[in-house]
């Protein structure tokens, strides 16, 4: 059996998918599944069994996980919101959580392949898996860092696989209930529905309008990067898990604009609340996962946003 948790929300959706394309079925999805708008993500995928997260805790805090054939954990969970700023809440769902779970691999000697973030980098220009790089401007990525310490020291003696991917701004299906969160792609297209402008910030941190640039990746290369850890066992560490390139926003706007064939680019003032908590840059040093053995391409913003829109219908709603 494999593990899921955050089955049902945007990456962990698109890896159960994977996963059963790749005839494996017997899957532990691990999620809030009283949430009817997360459930629609999973609704076509073949699952073992549901359960949901402090169920699944008490469970694994009792031992009961510990004598079971579990082939591995994908650890996908976390509240993702950046303006999050209940401390308590973070620490408890990014670092707790996490903990648990990676305890409950190295009884069970099963490999533990877990979300990080890109966010650790910070407001730095270098982004390379090093703690020298790393300085982490709000709480989300704080628990994201905090946790990643705690799998280096973990490092250092556990004999089974710990993986953790740093991932930079992924896009694509299945990314319709996070709201806010959700990508700039989405976003943008989702303008175009209800008006004929797409709007990006004025310019920031020395970037011109909508020139601030992030490394954006679409989920399918995400998934696959997941599925080739599973099946190199013997890869260990902290990843970045980005395209390599940097793009600004502009491209992403105009990628969506192309493919809804309609609408113009309006700019509109940069907002006071994310001064100072706003990464202007990202591009991931994917150096170390290329060293790992990982050869695979990584489609680029032109190429990706539409192969996301493609594969849209019914907006907003449904997603396939």
């Amino acid at each position: 059996m494999i593990i899921v948790t955050g089955s049902n929300g945007f990456i962990g959706s698109n890896l159960i998918k994977e996963l059963n394309k790749n005839q494996n079925t017997e899957i532990l999805a691990v999620d809030d599944q009283k949430d009817p708008e997360l459930q629609k993500n999973i609704a076509d995928c073949n699952i073992h069994k549901f359960f949901d997260i402090d169920e699944f805790l008490g469970k694994v805090e009792n031992g009961e996980f510990d004598n079971k054939n579990i082939e591995a954990i994908f650890h996908q969970g976390a509240c993702s919101d950046t303006m999050e700023w209940d401390s308590e809440y973070l620490l408890k769902n990014n670092f707790y959580y996490s903990k648990t779970l990676l305890n409950l691999a190295e009884r069970i000697n099963a490999p533990f392949i877990y979300a990080s973030s890109a966010s650790v980098y910070g407001s730095g220009k270098i982004f390379k898996e090093s703690k020298e790089n790393e300085d982490p401007i709000n709480l989300y990525a704080f628990s994201k860092y905090l946790f990643d310490q705690l799998v280096r020291k973990r490092l250092k003696s556990n004999t089974s696989q710990i993986a953790g991917m740093r991932y930079f701004n992924v896009y694509g299906p299945n990314e319709s209930h996070k709201g806010g969160m959700a990508s700039v792609a989405y976003h943008l297209h989702q303008q175009l529905k209800t008006g004929d402008k797409v709007k990006l910030f004025e310019g920031t941190d020395g970037y011109g309008n909508g020139e601030q640039r992030r490394d954006f990746i679409h989920v399918e290369d995400v998934v696959k990067v997941n599925t080739w850890l599973l099946n190199n066992s013997n890869v260990s560490g902290i990843f970045n898990v980005g395209t390599g390139r940097s793009q600004t926003f502009n491209e992403v706007a105009k990628a969506v604009l192309e493919w809804n064939q309609k609408g113009s680019l309006e700019y509109i003032p940069f907002p006071d609340k994310l001064q100072g908590s706003y990464q202007s840059y990202t591009e991931a040093d994917i150096s170390k996962l290329r060293n790992a053995g990982y050869s695979e391409n990584f489609l680029d913003v032109s190429s990706g946003v539409k192969k996301y829109l493609d594969t849209l219908k019914n907006w907003p709603k449904n997603e396939y």
